[in-house]
């Protein structure tokens, strides 16, 4: 279908005199090799892309709107999908500017792959590696496909610095705390891991695979209508990361960077942050190794995505008050930090790490509510969700992951916003009515802290926590 389309469109132009028809069947035998983006939106410093500009074949990029993932999404304004279609939109126009081509496609991968092959003269399939349980289940079905078809499959490592197999133990096991898995990175760490892979160097016309250009589809084609959330820049100055562990602390201040979602989706390099980081500010550096650390943690430990990384944990007896849920989800338990944050999230798709840690606590130790319901909510409204920093955070708060704050750790929302609210700046932002006679805590703090306590400790009485 894809061929007949592009033949089309081809016949149309030969029509009109502007091209040779020779060149509408070129692409049907020249082989060439496909870069799919995914977790990579960008062409400078991207391992994979760069490898396939230096295979001597000419590059075809891809994209697929995968709508195995799409159609979970409860959001039909979802600010990531026209995040995603921002950045391929851009990503199209680069390519089609040096007289390449992009396709941009919408289905399930497994479906469209076949297809592809059919119509393409495809020898090789460049792509880095992506982490999450869906991905690894779908990379080793098309794996399968693309060897009966002689094509090679060939992964990268690019959305992290140091992946899941390189920071290990002396014994070859996985570190499960944070502190000697960082040491042990800063060790692992070569010149080689943070160097910059010059794809844009080599992204030439001559490296190029030129079909006739096919539409990309919009976000009415998929379901989906524009956002109204702005997204943040791409760019961070040295002021801010070098002053990162003095500010990144207290919402009421611009004190963090906000790359997550271009982490995310790879609109930016992790390595030439890791560089600036590892030059300016060793705090700003040690996030970044968090990233890594959660991305490993996944990888090894599969059954952490959908269960308590500490089996013991799956026995506490949870409240899941629904109304109680809702409640908090909408901004109204009269906790102002909380309810700050919580709106924060739900207009901008943007929540401080800090108030993260606060409002996670406060839904699985005041209310005795489900970690997964608190995840489920941030994965669906987080611009920057990414399922290994999103499970890693939430498990951490609820006591059950590894490296997590102890149980009995019930954090003090009036003693936090004392700590980092202090004058009440990012509070009266996003709760203008906190200091109202009607402005009411939900639950007593005393109260839910020994309630929690109890319902923990004999959940997990006798067992190894």
């Amino acid at each position: 279908m894809l061929v007949k389309i592009a033949l089309l469109l081809c016949l149309i132009t030969f029509a009109n005199k502007t091209a040779a028809l020779s060149d509408c069947f070129a692409f049907m035998s020249t082989p060439l090799a496909i870069h799919w983006f995914r977790r990579d939106l960008r062409i400078d410093d991207n391992t994979a892309l760069f490898q396939a500009l230096q295979s001597g074949q000419p590059v075809l990029g891809l994209f697929i709107f995968d709508s195995t993932i799409l159609n979970k999404l409860e959001d039909r304004d979802d600010a990531r999908v026209s995040f995603i279609h921002l950045h391929v939109s851009r990503l199209k126009q680069a390519f089609e500017s040096l007289g390449g081509s992009m396709l941009v496609l919408h289905g399930d991968p497994l479906e469209l792959w076949p297809q592809l092959l059919n119509d393409y003269p495809i020898s090789a399939v460049y792509t880095n590696r992506d982490y999450e349980p869906y991905a690894r289940q779908r990379d080793g079905a098309l794996n399968k496909l693309f060897e009966s078809k002689g094509v090679a499959f060939q992964h990268f490592k690019d959305q992290v610095v140091l992946e899941a197999k390189e920071v290990l133990k002396d014994d070859g096991k996985p570190y499960t705390v944070f502190t000697p898995y960082s040491r042990k990175w800063k060790v692992r760490l070569l010149p080689a891991d943070l160097e910059a892979r010059n794809s844009g160097a080599v992204f030439t016309p001559q490296n190029l695979y030129a079909t006739q250009p096919l539409p990309l589809p919009t976000l009415a084609d998929m379901g989906f209508e524009p956002t109204k959330i702005a997204f943040p820049q791409e760019e961070v100055g040295d002021a801010l990361i070098k002053v990162y562990d003095e500010q990144r602390n207290f919402p009421g201040i611009r004190g963090t960077s906000r790359l997550g979602v271009h982490l995310r989706f790879g609109t930016i390099s992790i390595r030439a942050l890791a560089r600036r980081a590892e030059a300016l500010n060793e705090t700003f550096l040690n996030e970044l190794i968090w990233r890594d650390f959660y991305h490993m943690i996944l990888w090894h430990f599969p059954h952490a995505a959908t269960g308590s990384f500490k089996p013991a944990y799956d026995n506490i007896p949870w409240r899941n008050n629904e109304a109680e849920f809702q409640k908090w989800c909408a901004g109204q338990t009269g906790y102002p930090i909380v309810d700050a944050g919580m709106r924060e999230l739900n207009a901008t798709g943007f929540m401080h790490n800090r108030v993260r840690m606060i409002v996670a606590s406060f839904l699985t130790k005041h209310l005795l509510i489900d970690w997964r319901w608190g995840e489920a909510y941030f994965a669906r409204k987080l611009l920057d969700f990414d399922l290994a920093a999103n499970n890693g955070g939430w498990q951490w708060a609820a006591g059950s992951g590894c490296d997590a704050a102890p149980y009995f750790r019930v954090f003090n929302p009036e003693e936090q916003t004392k700590k980092f609210d202090p004058k009440g700046s990012y509070i009266r932002q996003w709760v203008p009515e906190f200091q109202s006679l009607n402005y009411r805590p939900m639950v007593d703090h005393k109260m839910a802290r020994q309630r929690a306590l109890d319902t923990y400790g004999k959940a997990l009485k006798g067992q190894i926590v």
